[in-house]
């Protein structure tokens, strides 16, 4: 009977960490009440359970900052990775800056080169 009683929480905890994945990997809401149905468990087991109940509270929170946010949680970039991505960005930047300011003098230099050639010698004094 113990054992049968074990099976039976081994079974429903992990339809309530498949049903969590599975909502999480969907971008869908990450709530008690959604993961409950999606489960078929009640939501008063998943507030029993503290490992399950701060990952649920975890993806609630992340979600709630954005609510048409619904990128599963290991899909989201982290905040190093937005820093890297973001100092790339710089660099690309600064790099093209540089490159436009050289390609512009030599533009310049190139116009004002053949505006000298075809202008001629520029002279001066009474004809």
């Amino acid at each position: 009977m113990v054992d049968a009683a074990r099976r039976r929480s081994e079974y429903t905890r992990s339809k309530a960490v498949q049903a969590l994945r599975a909502l999480d990997a969907a971008g869908e809401p990450v709530t008690f009440e959604t993961v409950a149905k999606r489960a078929q468990v009640s939501r008063s087991w998943l507030y029993a359970q503290p490992d399950l109940r701060t990952e649920i509270e975890h993806l609630r929170a992340m979600l709630g900052r954005d609510p048409r946010s619904r990128i599963p949680a290991r899909q989201r970039a982290s905040d190093a990775s937005l820093l890297r991505r973001l100092e790339a960005a710089n660099d690309r930047i600064r790099r093209l800056t540089k490159e436009n300011h050289q390609l512009r003098e030599q533009l310049a230099r190139a116009l004002g080169e053949r505006r000298a050639a075809t202008t001629g010698p520029v002279l001066s004094g009474p004809l």
